[in-house]
């Protein structure tokens, strides 16, 4: 097999996202964007150790899961679905046994299984969306052409293509009322030979129409998007846009002037053409102030399933400190609020921040308080400490420098929102590590017809967990919370011959009398168990023993380090690896101005400072 090669075969499997299996002569290759049981032909574009990947070049047989005639024009060449021709319960079955088999997978490798081996947790399945179809409420469409120097069109790009643009009038994953603003805004600038933005040469006018609706309130927001290349009056394209029939209402349409390289949607400038640059949308009661780039869940039917799961997940939250980490518009916290002490929203953007605050005081309520900043650096700098934590981070996950500082809380329970499910089962890792455990999880279909959806996290501290420690973690190690339980795993690797004794110990006379060193040595506030990763059992045990718990140190600001690691483990510089990581964190985190290094020379400990 090599790259160029054209092939045929059937999927037979589809991973979360899209990644579909195909198996040619025994070799499995990854062809995303098919549906299980369709024979494809593709092309091999990438082959290297071992693995391959096929590009989708056409679909010849039909999978026996397509029931149903495709609900629009453009399918499939557009890229904005995948499977309408799936019936949704058939949808909702697939992703659903995606997310199960990602979460299982990473909860079994974390270590939480019960007597038989299997995931121990309560899966509770998956959530659909109220309605299938016209759920957006939010659509970025583009300006361009369907094929190189064609007529002027409007919608969403070609599967695959970053620029060819297909016409898409009849688009269903949003409200007629959108898709009516789209064809009158479309013939508009058709009929006057109005140009585009071509990408590559950076010159042209027209480059996207943004629309937002509120489902519940039907309100309309419209944004032309144009380069300051050109000047074209908007005002007859104003007035035939308010003439529409329409089942909401406009209440505002803006002329962006955006003039950035770079293909996204953002505003240089902002001309209101008429009403308002916001709408309203209302949320399990409460609400909402949304502008032009404010962040808020594109399907608001199904964000309601989503936050009742998640308004549930947390339970009582009465005189709580809460911290609504990644908060985007606050719609979390304003619903924990009404009963919460206090809750504490951070959030990168600041649009959204300032929308949060908004919103807060729209709802009436005071107790919201809301910090625009990189969560990284603002939880270095807030002096309240939670009781429960929220994380509802983008789609790449929370950031691994940033996951020590959470766990390092110590909170009870911390209810977790994944937009990415491979992301959450990256991040997982680190919480089962730390003495976590997943109590409940399940996904909620926010984005029919497409790959995407949401998945929920319980997260619980494990009885015997010590929370005022951090998660370490090195290239190949993670270094977590010591519990009682990791006794038993070191002396499983001092009983094996291959292992031999605990270092630097006398011989012990059985399992008990090991046992009960070990627990007596590791007792330290700063002790942590030493994990590979992709695994929960502890290999060895490193810990810094603080003034008052050692002979060798003499103030609060010096500390000596302790270690054991079975045999195997050093010739792959595992301790070192550890114990740098330790020192570090003595240094830089708990402000020692001294670390100790005890020693055994004979029967002699000696000391002498960790260079």
């Amino acid at each position: 097999m090599k790259k160029g090669e054209i092939y045929e075969g059937v999927i037979e499997k589809v991973d979360y996202p899209n990644k579909g299996y195909v198996f040619v002569d025994d070799q499995k290759v990854v062809v995303k964007n098919g549906i299980p049981g369709q024979k494809v032909r593709f092309v091999i574009n990438k082959k290297r150790s071992g693995r391959a990947e096929g590009r989708l070049l056409e679909v010849l047989e039909k999978s026996p899961l397509e029931m149903r005639k495709p609900v629009c024009s453009s399918f499939p060449a557009c890229g904005g679905c995948m499977y309408q021709t799936m019936p949704y319960q058939e949808q909702l079955r697939m992703k659903e046994c995606q997310i199960k088999s990602l979460l299982d997978q990473a909860i079994a490798a974390g270590g939480q299984t019960d007597s038989q081996g299997r995931p121990d947790y309560i899966w509770e399945g998956i959530h659909g969306s109220p309605i299938e179809f016209g759920y957006r409420n939010k659509m970025e469409f583009s300006f361009g052409d369907e094929y190189k120097d064609g007529p002027l069109s409007l919608g969403l790009h070609k599967k695959g293509s970053t620029y060819d643009v297909l016409n898409t009038g009849d688009c269903k994953l949003v409200h007629e009322d959108m898709t009516k603003i789209l064809t009158c805004v479309w013939k508009y600038f058709h009929d006057r030979g109005i140009s585009y933005y071509k990408k590559m040469q950076h010159v042209g006018y027209l480059r996207h129409l943004l629309l937002r609706r509120g489902v519940t309130t039907g309100e309309i927001l419209v944004h032309v998007i144009t380069t300051s290349q050109e000047e074209h009056d908007l005002e007859p394209l104003k007035e035939e846009l308010l003439n529409l029939s329409l089942e909401g209402k406009i209440v505002g349409i803006m002329h962006i002037i955006n003039d950035s390289l770079s293909d996204v949607v953002r505003s240089d400038e902002t001309r209101i053409l008429y009403g308002q640059d916001y709408f309203y949308e209302t949320l399990l009661g409460l609400r909402f102030k949304i502008s032009t780039f404010s962040f808020f869940q594109p399907n608001s039917l199904a964000a309601e399933v989503l936050y009742s799961i998640v308004r549930d997940y947390i339970g009582n939250t009465k005189d709580m400190e809460v911290f609504d980490l990644y908060s985007g518009t606050g719609t979390i916290a304003q619903l924990l609020a009404p009963v919460a002490k206090e809750v504490i929203g951070v959030e990168i953007v600041e649009e959204a921040v300032d929308a949060a605050r908004e919103n807060a005081a729209l709802n009436g309520l005071a107790n919201c308080r809301f910090i625009a900043g990189d969560v990284l650096k603002v939880l270095d700098e807030v002096a309240e400490k939670p009781d429960m934590i929220v994380l509802d981070p983008p789609r790449d996950g929370i950031h691994p420098k940033a996951l020590p500082k959470i766990i390092a809380y110590g909170v009870e329970h911390i209810v977790y929102i994944s937009c990415k499910a491979t992301s959450l089962a990256r991040d997982l890792e680190a919480f089962l590590a730390a003495g976590y455990r997943v109590e409940r999880a399940c996904c909620v279909d926010q984005f029919c017809e497409t790959v995407h959806i949401e998945t929920i996290c319980k997260l619980s501290r494990k009885s015997g967990f010590r929370g005022e420690n951090m998660i370490l973690t090195t290239e190949r190690l993670i270094l977590r919370p010591w519990t009682d339980a990791d006794a038993e795993s070191l002396f499983e690797y001092a009983s094996d011959p291959d292992v031999g004794p605990i270092a630097g110990w006398p011989p012990h006379k059985n399992a008990e009398e090991s046992l009960g060193v070990i627990r007596n040595v590791l007792t330290g506030a700063e002790c942590y168990a030493i994990c590979e990763k992709g695994s929960n059992k502890a290999i060895g045990a490193v810990e810094l023993k603080l003034n008052g718990h050692t002979d060798m140190t003499e103030s609060d600001d010096e500390c000596e380090l302790g270690y054991w690691l079975g045999k195997p483990f050093w010739g792959r510089g595992y301790m070192p690896e550890a114990a740098a990581e330790l020192i570090r964190h003595g240094f830089e985190d708990l402000g020692m101005t001294t670390i100790w290094c005890g020693y055994y020379d004979g029967n002699n400990k000696s000391r002498r400072v960790q260079e």
